[in-house]
């Protein structure tokens, strides 16, 4: 059996009005991993981050380090450090007296800190701003100071709690590569949190997919995007179309209106099920193509996103959305085709997408 560095057992926080925020939550984090806590607000996440940096304590279940209990010790007595979205830095100090804070606090040799400092600055790309105001600093400039200073305290493992909410997304979107960097090149555990469903696919080599205090999901990005476990994730987990419909035995599904060849098996017969289909894995043929079995629609509307054309087809009373880089007209009649191995079958679940009434409301 793998020694896991920390591991959460059955922990469950119930606040003081009542509010169950986690509901037995089990989850293992492995050394120099990038594990990401993604969901909704009020799914969890942050109450879990808080619980392993010792902020918050369980109103039952266990957290273990390295194979021991630390529900009950204090913050500062855990190898952990924490960066929060608020960088907290202190304005009457430079950037390197900011980074030195935590050895010097502890009274260390000044100069080896003088030379930690040096490395973090070069290890999150700061090299030659020992000297300079944090309030002449960017967002993300500051941000990579908080970090530096969390790191020069030598954490197994380091918190993030959506560190990158208050950078604009040009600046989002850059730092999300330098984390991944910092993270690898320092060895150490990066716990992240976010609502941004980009940040944990882009960064993460495990995402904990969270809804209602429960975790729905955990797997690599590729996993979580390509085969979704239910209708929340799928719907959660980038773009998606989501019908109800029927197994009608091993490798046959009805939805749309028609009967369609997949790949799953052992569903049973004639059961309800969730399907779903990713915009882009759904292709457009022409209405006189004449394809036995697919469905006919028509195209409601066409929108030039940059890297391909976003569409709606009417199917029925249902409407399909599908990623292109050809264009249909609004209007044009059309089949839609989707190959078995891009129909993704879930069991049914009483999950309910908060913008179909929005959606109906357009029809």
């Amino acid at each position: 059996m793998q020694d896991h560095l920390i591991v959460l057992q059955d922990l469950r926080m119930v606040f003081g009005d009542g509010y169950e925020a986690l509901k037995g939550v089990n989850l293992y984090i492995d050394q120099n991993e990038f594990l990401t806590l993604l969901g909704p607000s009020g799914c969890g996440k942050t109450t879990t981050l808080r619980i392993v940096g010792g902020f918050e304590k369980p109103t039952s279940g266990d957290v273990l380090y390295r194979g021991k209990s630390i529900v009950n010790l204090p913050p500062y007595r855990r190898n952990i450090n924490t960066v929060f979205q608020r960088y907290a830095l202190f304005p009457h100090m430079n950037v390197a007296q900011n980074i030195s804070f935590g050895p010097d606090m502890r009274k260390e040799d000044r100069q080896k800190t003088a030379r930690r400092v040096l490395e973090m600055l070069e290890l999150v790309n700061l090299s030659g701003f020992e000297k300079r105001s944090v309030k002449t600093l960017s967002g993300g400039q500051q941000q990579r100071v908080a970090i530096a200073r969390a790191l020069i305290n030598k954490p197994d493992v380091l918190l993030l709690d959506e560190p990158l909410g208050a950078l604009d997304l040009k600046l989002r979107k850059e730092m999300q590569g330098e984390l991944k960097r910092i993270q690898v090149e320092s060895g150490i555990t990066f716990l992240y949190v976010t609502h941004d469903q980009e940040e944990a696919l882009t960064m993460s080599d495990t995402v904990v997919v969270m809804r209602g205090g429960e975790i729905q999901q955990i797997g690599t990005p590729q996993d979580i995007y390509n085969e979704p476990k239910n209708a929340f994730v799928a719907d959660f987990i980038g773009e998606s179309n989501i019908y109800a419909g029927t197994m009608v035995k091993d490798k046959r599904a009805i939805f749309l209106g028609c009967e369609f060849n997949c790949v799953d098996k052992g569903f049973g017969q004639n059961v309800p099920i969730d399907v779903v289909l990713r915009p882009e894995d759904v292709k457009l043929k022409p209405a006189e193509a004449g394809i036995d079995g697919a469905p006919q629609g028509t195209v409601l509307s066409t929108l030039f996103k940059g890297v391909h054309y976003e569409m709606r087809v009417l199917v029925g009373e249902d409407v399909v959305l599908v990623h292109s880089t050809h264009a249909r007209e609004p209007g044009a009649e059309v089949l839609v085709t989707v190959a078995p191995s891009d129909i993704h079958i879930m069991h049914k679940s009483d999950y309910v997408r908060e913008n179909d009434e929005e959606e109906e409301g357009l029809m």
